[in-house]
């Protein structure tokens, strides 16, 4: 939440004054054409956006850009046969969501035999750059950043007494989801050991994608167990969760609840005290830091790099702060 990293803000600076610098492109220098081809569906606020990174970035290095979105939320047949129509107008690169190995990978290696650039944003190979040809990852370290929610959250747990917790797994199988949930579970195992006094358990469910599915799993779970301490979301899902709470006259914290993605839902939920915790993975710099290094890579033939576009952690008391920006789009 303290703004970017350090490898993305110098970043951000030198691409700034490189283009402000650019006296405009050369009459025999094609612009760079580019598609950026995700696993989620148009109506993901979290993806507008990106989007919104994605557009200013293009407008900036003057590149052809277009977001390929899925029809259906998640949907890895849909993003693969899109994968294949955009190697077929031959873009100079294509930025793509690695949520499924064995699905999308076959797709990169076609087009990296093509000559095509490919670079990975917002989920990566299970195994990274060992198990993938794609050139660079620009996004989050999930387990890590699944760990460190659990740590902060954790802060608020009762001093006594039994802690347990529900993990949902908004979409088992696909790598970002995966390895959020195992590093919150991997704190959760951690937090176990040094409090060896106390019961502390967990249950891992499949949570969904949809804001009524996820409230309806989760609230007929906690029904079944009103004990509950905290629920983790794997994605921004917890706001459905946040609402039944409130529907049912549950008061603010009675409940725990923490998740990933700054989106206007989950904001409203923090200044009503819903949720205690978010991390913040800069989807802008997701969708524009790819199109500067594609830009970079053609114009310069640069070699691709990695950066990490942050675990940072939204607390409520700065909820105020960044509501507006997520008004324009930025968060």
């Amino acid at each position: 939440m303290h703004g970017l990293t350090m490898t993305a803000r110098a970043l951000v600076l030198a691409s700034g004054l490189f283009i402000a610098a650019a006296p405009g492109r050369a009459q025999n220098e094609q612009p760079l054409k580019l598609a950026y081809v995700i696993h989620s569906s148009a109506s993901n606020s979290f993806w507008q956006a990106v989007k919104k990174g994605m557009d200013e970035a293009c407008a900036q290095v003057q590149a052809q850009c277009r977001m390929i979105f899925t029809q259906t939320e998640g949907a890895v047949p849909e993003q693969v046969s899109n994968l294949q129509a955009a190697m077929a107008g031959k873009p100079d690169a294509i930025i793509t969501t690695i949520v499924d190995d064995k699905a999308i990978e076959p797709v990169i290696k076609d087009a990296r035999s093509k000559g095509i650039t490919v670079l990975a944003a917002n989920a990566d190979h299970s195994q990274g750059a060992k198990g993938s040809v794609r050139q660079s990852f620009i996004g989050q370290g999930f387990d890590a950043a699944g760990y460190t929610l659990g740590q902060k959250l954790a802060e608020k747990f009762p001093k006594t007494g039994p802690i347990n917790v529900l993990v949902g797994v908004s979409a088992p199988g696909q790598n970002w989801s995966e390895q959020r949930g195992a590093g919150i579970i991997r704190f959760l195992a951690d937090y176990k050991a040094a409090n060896s006094g106390r019961t502390v358990a967990w249950k891992r469910i499949d949570s969904g994608t949809d804001l009524a599915v996820t409230a309806e799993r989760v609230g007929a779970y906690l029904n079944a167990n009103p004990d509950t301490t905290a629920y983790f979301d794997t994605g921004l899902w917890h706001a459905g969760v946040a609402k039944v709470l409130k529907d049912r006259g549950v008061p603010p914290g009675r409940i725990l609840l923490a998740g990933f993605d700054i989106v206007p839902d989950v904001l409203s939920s923090m200044k009503a005290g819903y949720i205690q915790v978010q991390v913040d993975q800069q989807p802008y710099l997701q969708g524009y830091l790819p199109v500067l290094q594609a830009h970079l890579m053609k114009k310069f033939k640069l070699s691709a790099w990695d950066v990490e576009t942050g675990k940072g952690l939204l607390l409520p008391e700065q909820v105020d702060g960044v509501i507006a920006l997520s008004r324009k789009g930025y968060r």
